[in-house]
């Protein structure tokens, strides 16, 4: 009916316009003499009062239109009014909808009118609108008494507005701003619009919630809670009727600067109660009584996760673009887990802090961390934490910053390797090495120049040797190593030459993370997702991300046989500070440190969840004497993981695929353990590159050795 009558204003308005136009045409050829002598009679003795009457006409349809159309820009729908709600900032919740944080800090919190004590909704009514409950928008009665005011001051002295156009003014941009006639139009226009769609209680409860009443906040529960310290519907009689006293000036009355003017104002509130009928005189008397208590932090949105927001908003710019603002409210449902978030900047946090405290920071600059989370079955990203404290727009290390791994990035080393024919069994020397690169020669030692001897690839890999790596990558080829580093998630630049072995390349940690992931799910390339969708008010879709296929990176064999070997790392090696910390379950993971202790790493994994953390300086400068991966980053890690995600304790063991056997064999030379190896290990290989010959170092095999790998020949075990 609505749009039938518009269009019809419309046309009206057009075959008037169209006659004037006509009419000015004839007045124009007769004013400048040009006039012909078949011109109606009529019109040559009234043409100037027959023009006017058109032009007036026109004006009166035009400005029909005007405001039947909201200043032509279009008004609301009767559907977008009952559906409005006041704006609290665009939501960011996490994997279960738990909110993380809003995208704007809105200090307002919307509830219902039921929440709203009774004589806290009396006071505004009886303060702001006394006939509210009986005009259709526009109180009559206020309106003849300004309008008389206002002539007798020769000026715009009194208001006459409802609460139906506060509402209006406060809740729909076409109405615009300032005291014009053109606002106060639009505002009747809009306040008709509110009545014909919504109940007087629905009216009462968007003004509630809307009305801005100072410092800040908007709608009675924000400003409850940064006044009182507590919600609306715990006030007292005395505090509502403060709260009603606010509006007419919020920084005037504000019982923070003039607690003696906001009481007169408060008083005065309680007086209109009682003249209205809503409470009785004692009851105003005793409430006029009670003192003003004001809380003495003020109120803000919790704010949680604000790494998360601040990624949230850059995928919502991009996918929405420039039309993200037009959209109003939006709720973003992220792939974060709640709790994971809480751990993992609390575990940043504790850390860089403990670091700097050891390495005795001069104040010119600040150990910063950072730290990424996902599960390594669909790339879903479960924590994100970009620097030791967040500020708004601040740098997101975690997606941002390129640093060197440093042995982090043994892993692709070795997956290459044992792709091309290596087994976690071969020997290799761990013994300065010399290799060319770029025309020099470059001779990497091992972490304190301590070397072992003939090793095999676990050991090489649990102890994290250079030299072993370097000659692994050697033989394999660093071109082969760069291909599988990308294959499985790594997207910076990378050079095919010797230092690659050692981690002398620059990285993000979220694309390190995502490149673990292969060898924690079976071989499979993910993709890192933050955002599952984003939806409009009223629950639109307004974008969307679906889990994109994982992609095979790596033989799911090579996958399971490295995964056994980082293992050892958490278990024996580099990286055991894990469980001396008390962390359970199924480990594996990499510790990674730069040249001169720059950059400390800890990259470790679960079959539900891989995690990597980073600790350094912005500018890369030591962390001091001794600073690992070890010892400075796998610590984060551990508390991150036991505070933050308690199922992976609960997670079942990797399972060997298909292609794989066990053998039990001598951890210092490779061979099949007899009964006087000293240190043995069950190790994995794919079938037909087992080890046939048992230990020479240790004796021949004994009666019980031989059933014993008898009866794993017959249940490959």
């Amino acid at each position: 009916m609505d749009a039938g009558r518009a269009r019809l204003s419309v046309l009206q308005g057009m075959k008037i316009k169209s006659r004037v136009k006509q009419l000015w045409g004839a007045f124009f050829a007769r004013t400048s003499g040009e006039g012909g002598s078949d011109e109606p009679q009529w019109l040559r003795r009234h043409w100037r009062a027959f023009t006017l009457a058109n032009v007036v006409a026109l004006a009166i349809v035009v400005g029909d239109t005007w405001l039947y159309t909201c200043g032509f820009d279009g008004c609301p729908s009767g559907a977008e009014i009952r559906a409005y709600q006041p704006p609290e900032g665009s939501r960011v919740l996490d994997r279960s909808g738990r909110l993380i944080g809003r995208l704007e800090d809105v200090r307002r919190i919307d509830v219902p009118l039921t929440r709203i004590p009774r004589f806290v909704r009396e006071a505004f009514v009886a303060t702001e609108d006394r006939r509210f409950y009986h005009h259709n928008g526009l109180d009559w009665h206020a309106f003849l008494r300004a309008a008389v005011r206002d002539a007798a001051a020769l000026g715009a002295r009194e208001g006459f507005s409802t609460i139906t156009m506060q509402v209006a003014r406060n809740s729909f941009a076409s109405v615009g701003a300032g005291r014009t006639l053109r606002r106060k139009l639009l505002e009747l226009r809009m306040a008709r619009l509110l009545e014909r769609n919504l109940t007087k209680d629905q009216i009462l409860a968007l003004y509630l919630n809307v009305i801005y009443l100072g410092n800040g906040t908007y709608g009675v529960e924000a400003t409850s809670r940064d006044l009182f310290g507590t919600s609306v519907s715990r006030l007292t009689l005395a505090e509502g009727a403060l709260l009603a006293a606010l509006p007419k000036g919020p920084s005037v009355y504000t019982p923070r600067h003039d607690p003696d003017r906001a009481r007169t104002r408060r008083d005065l509130v309680l007086s209109l109660m009682v003249r209205e009928g809503y409470v009785s005189a004692a009851r105003a008397a005793a409430a006029a009584r009670e003192p003003i208590e004001v809380a003495e932090t003020e109120w803000r949105p919790e704010e949680t996760g604000s790494w998360v927001v601040g990624a949230a908003r850059a995928v919502l710019d991009s996918a929405l673009g420039r039309d993200a603002e037009a959209h109003g409210d939006v709720t973003i449902y992220t792939t974060i887990d709640a709790r994971a978030q809480r751990a993992a900047e609390r575990a940043v946090r504790n850390q860089a802090a403990s670091i700097a405290d050891q390495v005795g920071e001069d104040g010119s600059d600040h150990v910063e961390g950072a730290l990424v989370a996902l599960d390594p079955r669909t790339g879903d990203i479960r924590a994100l934490v970009g620097g030791r404290r967040y500020q708004n727009g601040a740098f997101d290390r975690a997606l941002a910053a390129h640093r060197q791994p440093g042995s982090a990035f043994k892993p692709f080393v070795y997956a290459a390797a044992l792709g091309a024919g290596y087994t976690p069994a071969t020997l290799v020397d761990d013994a300065p090495v010399e290799v060319e690169q770029d025309g020099r020669d470059w001779t990497p030692a091992n972490f304190g120049d301590e070397y072992e001897g003939r090793i095999t690839m676990r050991r090489a890999i649990e102890h994290s040797s250079n030299a072993a790596a370097v000659r692994f990558g050697h033989a394999v080829g660093e071109a082969h190593i760069v291909s599988l580093a990308r294959a499985t998630g790594i997207t910076s630049r990378l050079a095919p030459v010797p230092s690659i072995a050692l981690g002398a390349l620059e990285v993000t940690p979220l694309e390190l993370v995502t490149a673990y992931a292969p060898f924690a799910n079976g071989g499979n390339r993910v993709q890192p997702r933050l955002v599952r969708r984003i939806e409009g008010p009223g629950g639109k879709v307004l974008w969307s991300n679906d889990a994109t296929a994982p992609v095979p990176a790596l033989d799911p064999r090579d996958a399971f046989q490295l995964t056994s070997m980082l293992e050892s790392v958490v278990n024996d090696g580099t990286g055991r500070e894990v469980r001396s910390l008390g962390a359970r379950g199924p480990i594996a993971g990499k510790t990674g440190t730069t040249n001169n202790g720059a950059d400390v790493w800890f990259i470790g994994y679960t079959p539900s969840l891989v995690a990597g953390v980073w600790f350094g300086y912005d500018t890369p400068r030591s962390l001091g004497d001794g600073a690992t991966g070890g010892r400075l980053a796998a610590p984060a890690w551990a508390e991150f993981y036991e505070r933050g995600w308690p199922q992976g304790a609960r997670d079942a063991p990797w399972r060997p695929p298909s292609g794989l056997v066990s053998r039990l064999i001598d951890a210092d030379n490779g061979d099949l353990a007899t009964a006087w190896c000293p240190h043995t290990q069950l190790e994995w290989f794919r079938v037909g590159t087992e080890p046939t010959m048992y230990c020479p170092d240790h004796g021949g095999p004994s009666l019980g050795a031989r059933i014993i790998g008898a009866i794993r020949e017959i249940f490959h075990y």
